[in-house]
């Protein structure tokens, strides 16, 4: 947002320079207070500029009170905004307030990731359900159908990838998470080769 003067009001444009549209403020979701002590400042700026007497001090306060409308501004709509000094013509941009029920955006350390001991335990996941998923496959194939083998290694697959997708993100469980999917796909490999 960009806060000017045109005339003895006070417009909002949006981002795009001279081809930006102009808004009265008295048309956004501002309040009326700060419509109106806008367009109060804006008449003042005005005749400040067209007076020639006491320019500095009036100046000074029109650009002061400038500054402390933008900033309000900034706070009600949750976004910065370029000030441009009618007296001037110097451009700030006023960054709006952190809001209080956002924290603030602190940068915490990263902690190094466990590649050893992660794998490992990929690696002893993969393992168990490669064992169990051959397991249930060959004896369910020996002992009744290969297409009852077949379906029970679907359903087991499709029971168990909702839970491995809900898992992939969290930090721990994650390593256990990757170990058993890849593993998954390596009994699959053997389920087929055994029904088939």
């Amino acid at each position: 947002m960009e806060l000017r003067i045109r005339g003895e009001q006070a417009v909002l444009a949006g981002p795009g320079g001279e081809h930006a549209r102009e808004v009265d403020p008295r048309r956004l979701a501002i309040g009326a207070d700060l419509a109106q002590a806008l367009h109060e400042w804006a008449r003042v700026a005005s005749a400040v500029a067209r007076s020639d007497s006491d320019a500095d001090v009036a100046g000074s306060v029109v650009s002061q009170r400038g500054r402390q409308l933008a900033a309000r501004l900034a706070t009600v709509m949750g976004t910065e905004v370029r000030f441009i000094d009618p007296v001037t013509g110097v451009e700030t941009v006023v960054e709006p307030p952190p809001r209080p029920d956002q924290p603030a955006r602190t940068r915490t350390p990263e902690e190094p990731t466990p590649w050893l001991t992660g794998l490992t335990v990929s690696a002893f996941a993969a393992a168990v359900v490669v064992v169990a998923m051959l397991a249930l496959a060959g004896t369910l194939a020996r002992e009744t159908s290969t297409l009852l083998a077949l379906i029970a290694s679907l359903v087991v697959t499709g029971g168990v990838a909702p839970s491995l997708w809900l898992g992939r993100k969290v930090p721990i469980l994650r390593w256990a998470v990757y170990g058993a999917g890849g593993g998954l796909v390596l009994a699959w490999i053997g389920v087929l080769a055994t029904v088939f």
